[in-house]
Protein backbone atom coordinates (compact mmCIF):
# COMPACT_ATOMS: atom_id res chain seq x y z
CA UNK A 1 0.00 0.00 0.00
CA UNK A 2 1.54 3.13 -0.58
CA UNK A 3 2.41 5.76 2.20
CA UNK A 4 -0.56 8.51 0.92
CA UNK A 5 -3.36 5.95 0.61
CA UNK A 6 -2.17 4.58 4.15
CA UNK A 7 -2.04 7.90 5.33
CA UNK A 8 -5.67 8.58 3.70
CA UNK A 9 -7.28 5.97 5.16
CA UNK A 10 -6.44 6.59 8.48
CA UNK A 11 -7.31 10.43 8.40
CA UNK A 12 -10.54 9.19 6.99
CA UNK A 13 -11.35 7.12 10.00
CA UNK A 14 -9.72 9.56 12.48
CA UNK A 15 -12.30 12.07 10.60
CA UNK A 16 -15.39 9.52 11.05
CA UNK A 17 -14.23 9.66 15.48
CA UNK A 18 -14.40 13.42 15.45
CA UNK A 19 -18.04 12.76 14.00
CA UNK A 20 -18.50 10.32 16.53
CA UNK A 21 -17.59 12.19 19.07
CA UNK A 22 -19.26 15.67 18.34
CA UNK A 23 -22.45 13.28 17.87
CA UNK A 24 -22.07 11.38 21.62
CA UNK A 25 -21.11 15.24 23.15
CA UNK A 26 -23.77 16.72 21.22
CA UNK A 27 -26.50 14.28 22.35
CA UNK A 28 -25.01 14.07 26.23
CA UNK A 29 -25.23 18.07 26.11
CA UNK A 30 -28.98 18.29 24.87
CA UNK A 31 -30.80 14.59 27.29
CA UNK A 32 -31.83 15.38 30.55
CA UNK A 33 -31.91 12.18 31.97
CA UNK A 34 -28.80 11.47 34.04
CA UNK A 35 -27.75 8.24 33.63
CA UNK A 36 -28.06 8.38 29.41
CA UNK A 37 -26.16 12.02 29.36
CA UNK A 38 -23.40 9.53 31.52
CA UNK A 39 -23.44 7.16 28.85
CA UNK A 40 -23.16 9.75 25.92
CA UNK A 41 -19.99 11.49 27.43
CA UNK A 42 -18.50 7.87 28.37
CA UNK A 43 -19.29 7.10 24.33
CA UNK A 44 -17.59 10.73 23.42
CA UNK A 45 -14.41 9.98 25.58
CA UNK A 46 -14.53 5.96 24.10
CA UNK A 47 -14.40 7.97 20.47
CA UNK A 48 -12.04 10.60 21.65
CA UNK A 49 -9.75 7.58 23.10
CA UNK A 50 -10.08 6.02 19.26
CA UNK A 51 -9.05 9.38 17.38
CA UNK A 52 -5.93 9.70 19.77
CA UNK A 53 -5.21 5.85 18.89
CA UNK A 54 -5.25 6.61 15.36
CA UNK A 55 -3.27 9.66 15.60
CA UNK A 56 -0.59 7.81 17.41
CA UNK A 57 -1.33 4.84 14.61
CA UNK A 58 -0.44 7.58 11.62
CA UNK A 59 2.68 8.70 13.96
CA UNK A 60 3.89 5.23 13.92
CA UNK A 61 2.74 4.44 10.15
CA UNK A 62 3.93 0.23 10.11
CA UNK A 63 2.51 -0.08 13.35
CA UNK A 64 0.39 -3.56 13.00
CA UNK A 65 -2.98 -3.15 14.30
CA UNK A 66 -4.16 -6.27 16.55
CA UNK A 67 -8.45 -6.17 17.32
CA UNK A 68 -10.28 -9.07 18.22
CA UNK A 69 -13.63 -8.87 16.75
CA UNK A 70 -16.56 -8.91 19.31
CA UNK A 71 -19.44 -11.12 19.49
CA UNK A 72 -22.39 -10.02 17.61
CA UNK A 73 -25.71 -10.30 19.32
CA UNK A 74 -27.86 -8.60 16.90
CA UNK A 75 -29.57 -6.79 18.78
CA UNK A 76 -29.50 -3.92 16.62
CA UNK A 77 -31.93 -6.16 14.22
CA UNK A 78 -35.07 -5.86 16.33
CA UNK A 79 -34.48 -1.93 17.05
CA UNK A 80 -36.54 1.11 15.33
CA UNK A 81 -33.88 4.25 15.22
CA UNK A 82 -35.13 6.82 17.66
CA UNK A 83 -35.21 10.83 17.04
CA UNK A 84 -32.71 13.02 19.02
CA UNK A 85 -34.80 14.58 21.96
CA UNK A 86 -34.08 16.08 24.93
CA UNK A 87 -36.30 13.52 26.53
CA UNK A 88 -34.84 10.58 25.12
CA UNK A 89 -34.96 7.60 27.32
CA UNK A 90 -31.75 5.79 28.12
CA UNK A 91 -32.76 2.99 25.88
CA UNK A 92 -33.39 4.94 23.21
CA UNK A 93 -30.40 6.77 23.21
CA UNK A 94 -28.43 3.41 23.46
CA UNK A 95 -30.93 2.32 20.06
CA UNK A 96 -29.11 5.74 18.69
CA UNK A 97 -25.62 4.72 20.04
CA UNK A 98 -25.71 0.96 18.74
CA UNK A 99 -26.90 1.58 15.53
CA UNK A 100 -24.09 4.74 15.27
CA UNK A 101 -21.25 2.19 15.90
CA UNK A 102 -23.09 -0.50 13.44
CA UNK A 103 -22.56 2.18 10.83
CA UNK A 104 -19.11 2.70 10.82
CA UNK A 105 -18.52 -1.15 11.57
CA UNK A 106 -20.70 -2.20 8.10
CA UNK A 107 -18.65 1.23 6.68
CA UNK A 108 -15.42 -0.56 7.41
CA UNK A 109 -16.16 -3.78 6.32
CA UNK A 110 -17.41 -2.70 3.07
CA UNK A 111 -14.48 -0.96 2.44
CA UNK A 112 -12.37 -4.26 3.38
CA UNK A 113 -14.02 -6.32 1.30
CA UNK A 114 -13.71 -3.56 -1.67
CA UNK A 115 -10.28 -3.50 -1.32
CA UNK A 116 -7.94 -5.78 -3.17
CA UNK A 117 -5.18 -4.84 -0.89
CA UNK A 118 -3.96 -7.09 1.56
CA UNK A 119 -2.73 -4.50 4.14
CA UNK A 120 -5.54 -2.27 3.60
CA UNK A 121 -7.84 -5.41 3.74
CA UNK A 122 -6.26 -5.87 7.50
CA UNK A 123 -6.41 -2.23 8.36
CA UNK A 124 -10.43 -1.90 7.55
CA UNK A 125 -10.83 -5.24 9.32
CA UNK A 126 -9.05 -3.75 12.51
CA UNK A 127 -11.35 -0.41 12.30
CA UNK A 128 -14.53 -2.68 11.71
CA UNK A 129 -13.48 -4.86 14.90
CA UNK A 130 -12.74 -1.89 17.00
CA UNK A 131 -16.48 -0.41 16.04
CA UNK A 132 -17.62 -3.45 16.61
CA UNK A 133 -16.30 -4.24 20.19
CA UNK A 134 -17.86 -0.92 21.04
CA UNK A 135 -21.12 -1.84 19.49
CA UNK A 136 -20.78 -5.22 21.84
CA UNK A 137 -20.19 -2.69 24.90
CA UNK A 138 -23.73 -0.93 24.35
CA UNK A 139 -25.71 -3.91 23.24
CA UNK A 140 -24.51 -5.38 26.66
CA UNK A 141 -25.52 -2.19 28.38
CA UNK A 142 -29.28 -2.03 26.02
CA UNK A 143 -29.64 -6.08 27.16
CA UNK A 144 -29.33 -5.16 30.89
CA UNK A 145 -30.77 -2.40 31.13
CA UNK A 146 -33.98 -3.72 28.77
CA UNK A 147 -33.98 -7.21 29.89
CA UNK A 148 -33.08 -7.24 33.78
CA UNK A 149 -33.15 -10.20 35.69
CA UNK A 150 -35.97 -10.80 37.82
CA UNK A 151 -34.50 -12.88 41.25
Amino acid sequence: MKSEDFKKIISMAIDREVEAYTFYKTVSDKVKDKNLKTIFTELAGEEKKHREFLQDFLAKEGKTMKFTAAPDYKVYTTLQTPPITPDMKPLEGLTLAIKKELEAMQMYTRLATASSDPQQQMLFTGLANMESTHKARLEDIYVNMAFPEAW
